[in-house]
């Protein structure tokens, strides 16, 4: 700012916390045209000679202030590369101390520790470790081997050996004589359990042959079906009664249905009608009762017959020879078995369920009828336990056979252990009968 020439003496002073300025007059054109302007809008001037006063004085304040940090930061590098220097130079020095100290220690060829190490580890130096160490060991395996020459080559008590070979020769004598006796023993049983083998072979080749001969005298190329229809045929002849096997011939409806008894038809008109089924594999119980229905459909019968050849064929959750829905039976019947009791028993069974529900009309005793059925199933339950005792005890005597195969084989396992156990007994009896009573140097060795 520059002043003009003042009509009087400006005075600026402080009063207390207050700045006065009295008779100061500006002629700096930025000032001026401000002041103009907010005189012209009819502002406060005052106001804004008082702000410009305050954003100078601030501006100043802060020019100073960074003038001083300017001049505290070249003073700050300056110290700071004299430290440096002088940092350095005594690092330098103390680098210099320290290498000499190192290469008088460790240095590779005059160094203190270099010395000593070559004196107490190299090959070359008597009084190295290693070779300390190789003369002790040495003179210690040397005395070692001399006092245990001394000790096992005497024959006196000194020798802990000397009772053990002794033992050995006595225990190796008596173990021979017990596998001996042990050997002529065995070969007396095992005499016997060849014999009692054989035997049992042959009753066994014999049961399969007689099985065999059954099977051939019962297949002669038929299957299943036709067994039972013909088995079925002669019980019928006998009872007066006419049977069909109607497997390929449908009937009202469909095929269900193997063979169709017509009861007492030989003799004129059919008092009822029996269907039966024959199955050679396991079905369920839902499935018989559902086939068994569609053969009754099928074949306008009174009453229908499962026929399978073993008690593993019949259906999950029902019995032989017991009745379903009145109207259903089970029959276990095998044409490979002489007896045809099972079957016959539910023909019959089936002929007086038919035959009873005409007793109303016809005369027939039901109740008699009855009886005489129960007593029947109670017998053949009878007939049934024996079988079953018969099959297990059969069963028993192939276990039996396998087991004494078995035996066998452990036994000629056992017998061949022993003579290696005496093969190996005998060759070392004879090797310590051969050797001398004070073994060499080089044995005990």
């Amino acid at each position: 700012m520059e002043a003009a020439t003042p009509l009087r003496t400006p005075v600026v002073r402080t009063v207390g916390d207050r700045l006065a300025v009295d008779g100061l007059v500006l002629g700096d054109e930025c000032a001026v045209r401000l002041v103009r302007e907010r005189e012209q809008a009819g502002e406060d001037t005052v106001r804004a000679i008082v702000d410009a006063i305050a954003i100078g004085a601030r501006v100043l304040d802060r020019e100073a202030a960074g003038a001083n940090a300017e001049f505290v930061r070249n003073e700050f590098e300056k110290v700071s590369k004299e430290v440096d220097a002088a940092f350095t130079e005594r690092a330098r020095q103390v680098a210099e101390q320290l290498q000499g100290k190192v290469d008088e220690v460790f240095g590779p060829e005059s160094g203190h520790v270099t010395k000593a190490l070559e004196k107490h580890f190299s090959d070359g130096s008597s009084t190295a470790v290693q070779n300390r160490v190789k003369e002790v060991v040495a003179e210690v395996m040397t005395k070692s081997r001399e006092d245990l020459l001394r000790q096992f080559s005497s024959a006196d008590g000194q020798n802990p050996l000397a009772e053990f070979k002794a033992a050995t020769v006595r225990e190796l004598q008596s173990a021979n004589e017990r596998q001996t006796k042990t050997m002529n023993a065995l070969y007396g049983r095992l005499g016997d359990l060849q014999q009692e083998l054989q035997a049992l072979r042959d009753e066994r080749e014999k049961q399969e042959e007689v099985a065999a001969e059954r099977e051939r005298g019962t297949a002669k190329g038929r299957d299943f079906e036709e067994l039972v229809a013909d088995a079925l045929d002669e019980i019928a002849v006998a009872q007066g009664d006419d049977c069909d096997a109607v497997g390929d011939v449908p009937g009202s409806g469909g095929k269900r249905g193997d063979v169709v008894v017509a009861i007492e038809a030989c003799k004129g008109p059919a008092r009822g009608r029996i269907v039966f089924e024959a199955k050679d594999r396991r079905i369920s119980k839902p499935e018989a009762m559902k086939q068994l229905d569609e053969a009754l459909e099928h074949r306008d019968a009174d009453y229908a017959v499962l026929v399978v050849p073993t008690d593993q064929e019949v259906p999950a959750k029902l019995r032989p020879l017991r009745e379903y829905n009145g109207d259903k039976l089970v029959v276990v019947w095998n044409p490979d078995e002489d007896s045809r009791l099972a079957l016959d028993l539910g023909y019959s069974l089936a002929r007086a369920r038919v035959l009873m529900a005409r007793s109303e009309s016809e005369g027939i005793d039901g109740a008699a009828v009855r009886d005489v059925v129960e007593r029947a199933l109670a017998g053949m339950e009878d007939v049934r336990k024996v079988k079953s005792s018969l099959t297990a005890a059969k069963t028993n005597i192939d276990r039996a056979a396998g087991t004494v195969d078995l035996i066998s084989d452990r036994v000629r396992e056992h017998l061949r252990a022993i003579d290696e156990l005496v093969q190996a007994a005998e060759g070392e009896a004879a090797a310590a009968a051969a050797r001398p009573d004070e073994p060499e140097q080089s044995e005990l060795l």
